[in-house]
């Protein structure tokens, strides 16, 4: 198993070297990055290419989630947290499947945290990796903190859609892939009530998924699917049955067990190592 301290030594070697190779104007640059308060992450200058309109970033554990200026410092940790506890979700200082984080920073995989979209449309996306983004004004560190209350925390969607995106459909492609045909597709289409390629006028209706953004194909239906069924697993949806149920009806752990049981079975599968507590942005190890 990785050993997060490992982990951490060593990109805190890397960023030794790259500090005393840096000129004077990056050393400049980042004395005006506030590095944080948190015991595990510091926030760093940022000038990779094709995403230096984003000043600085938080890396975990490999993986970097990048901010614009105007991204609250708080925020930007707390996405780190969130992403730590999903990936070493028991916090024992081991991540919970190595392969999958191996598999992500192989698709160099990040996250971008904007706050406005003009920030996502001055952006040039880096070849080669992949990417997700995230709201400063959808970021609510007290969601879970405050028992499931107040606006929701899309830290706990965006950064999954990471995880699963460029690690387990990446790793596990007959199970996780996002494509017709896979096991988690299948058991979406079952949810669906039919396999839709694009999104149907009605679902029928005993569909309890019945996700209705048009700009979402096939693959993006499934990345969301995968959402629903883990954040519902994880309780995260426990209080939102009002505010999801147009497109997500099973909402709770349980009912998931009776209706869904193909994707109840993915995630209670051990081979995977899929979390199981819900991360609240506090992570301790």
């Amino acid at each position: 198993m990785i050993k997060l301290k490992d982990l951490i030594g060593i990109f805190a070697l890397s960023l030794l070297i790259f500090t005393s190779c840096s000129d004077s104007d990056s050393d400049s640059k980042s004395s005006n990055i506030n590095k944080g308060d948190d015991p595990n992450f510091k926030i760093v200058a940022n000038s990779d290419e094709g995403l230096k309109s984003f000043n600085r970033k938080v890396n975990v554990f490999g993986i970097d989630i990048y901010a614009v200026p105007n991204v609250e410092d708080k925020k930007l940790l707390h996405a780190a947290n969130i992403m730590a506890q999903y990936l070493d979700n028991d916090e024992d200082d081991k991540i919970d499947n190595p392969d999958v984080l191996n598999k992500m920073i192989e698709n160099k995989a990040f996250v971008v945290m904007w706050a406005s979209e003009n920030d996502l449309e001055s952006m040039n996306q880096p070849a080669g990796r992949m990417g997700q983004d995230l709201g400063n004004d959808e970021t609510h560190p007290n969601f879970v903190s405050g028992g499931l209350k107040g606006e929701f925390d899309a830290s706990i969607e965006e950064i999954w859609h990471i995880i699963t995106h460029a690690g387990y459909s990446q790793l596990y492609p007959s199970i996780f892939g996002e494509y017709a045909g896979t096991e988690i597709s299948n058991a979406m289409d079952k949810a669906r009530g039919g396999n839709f390629e694009t999104i149907p006028e009605k679902y029928p209706s005993d569909a309890w998924y019945s996700y209705n953004d048009n700009t979402c194909e096939y693959d993006c239906q499934t990345t969301e699917y995968f959402y629903w069924a883990m954040s519902s697993f994880l309780g995260a949806q426990a209080n939102r049955l009002n505010e999801i149920q147009d497109e997500w009806k099973l909402n709770t752990k349980e009912k998931l067990e009776t209706t869904d049981k193909d994707i109840y079975k993915l995630l209670t599968d051990p081979k995977y190592n899929l979390p199981k507590v819900l991360p609240d942005g506090t992570y301790k190890h």
